[in-house]
């Protein structure tokens, strides 16, 4: 694992991780723009760290601080002939960015999901971001050409 922190542990979240994720969701929704309240962040989180059948959290720490996290949910293709993951967010703060710190939990995630038999992962990227863009062609991830994300919030 490459990165310019000697001291980086990467390692997944756990249930008892909550009130440690909590601040870097919200940091990381507030600079992109993502309206969600606490409530639901706190729901979404809990839930994603005690099931792990629908995705995986993982905290990125150098000197001993949270200062990252990467999330997988896990899906099925038959295109890609068994279980998938989407990339469904990570982010690292803004002081510790720059470091490698990103790729090396991205290279960890995929690491893990390859030994788990994924068959791929999915993201999605803002189309203005060029440096988060570079990273993920430089990691192996391309454009499908003719496809285009698309989403629909299905209303409880």
């Amino acid at each position: 694992m490459q990165s310019d922190a000697p001291d980086i542990t990467i390692r997944r979240a756990a249930p008892e991780d909550l009130e440690l994720s909590l601040p870097l969701v919200a940091a990381f929704h507030l600079e992109e723009g993502v309206e969600s309240r606490p409530e639901d962040r706190r729901a979404a989180i809990s839930r994603i760290l005690g099931d792990t059948g629908i995705g995986e959290m993982w905290l990125i720490e150098t000197a001993g601080a949270a200062v990252g996290y990467l999330v997988l949910a896990y899906g099925f293709s038959i295109e890609f002939n068994g279980r998938d993951a989407f990339l469904d967010e990570i982010f690292v703060t803004k002081a510790a960015r720059g470091r490698g710190l990103g790729r090396a939990a991205l290279r960890k995630a995929r690491g893990d999901m390859a030994a788990r038999g994924v068959k791929a992962i999915h993201l999605e990227v803002a189309v203005d971001n060029d440096r988060a863009q570079k990273l993920y062609a430089e990691e192996g991830f391309v454009l499908r050409r003719g496809y285009k994300l698309m989403s629909a919030r299905i209303a409880p």
